[in-house]
């Protein structure tokens, strides 16, 4: 199965936690191709639309054109793992200025043990 580069954007059925209901929605790699072609999985993080709703570190994507997107949408942490063989397909990437909010975000989100945060 074809590995993704981190920052990708994919097709995938996204489960929702409030209804039973499965959508094709596009999400964002996460995942490093090594981890990939080790478990056949992807880690991902929900790409919406969803205006009615924000989390204080959604990242608005700026280059919808690189990313494959028609309309504005955020990276969103609702985080989870797909086994590869459910990937619809492949949209874009997301650009450098992307990346690297998406990073600073993330590091918001996830405790990585940072040296210099005392909080973890």
């Amino acid at each position: 199965m074809k590995a993704f580069p981190p920052f990708a954007l994919v097709r995938v059925p996204f489960p929702f936690t409030e209804r039973q209901a499965i959508k094709r929605r596009p999400a964002l790699v996460l995942s490093k191709p090594a981890f990939q072609e080790q478990s056949g999985h992807l880690l991902l993080a929900m790409v919406t639309s969803a205006r009615s709703s924000q989390w204080p570190t959604d990242w608005q994507i700026k280059d919808l054109q690189a990313a494959g997107l028609p309309q504005p949408c955020v990276v969103r942490f609702k985080v989870f793992s797909l086994d590869q063989s459910l990937l619809i397909g492949s949209l874009g990437a997301l650009s450098e200025a992307d990346r690297r909010g998406v990073q600073s975000r993330l590091l918001e989100v996830v405790a990585l043990n940072d040296p210099a945060d005392p909080k973890h």
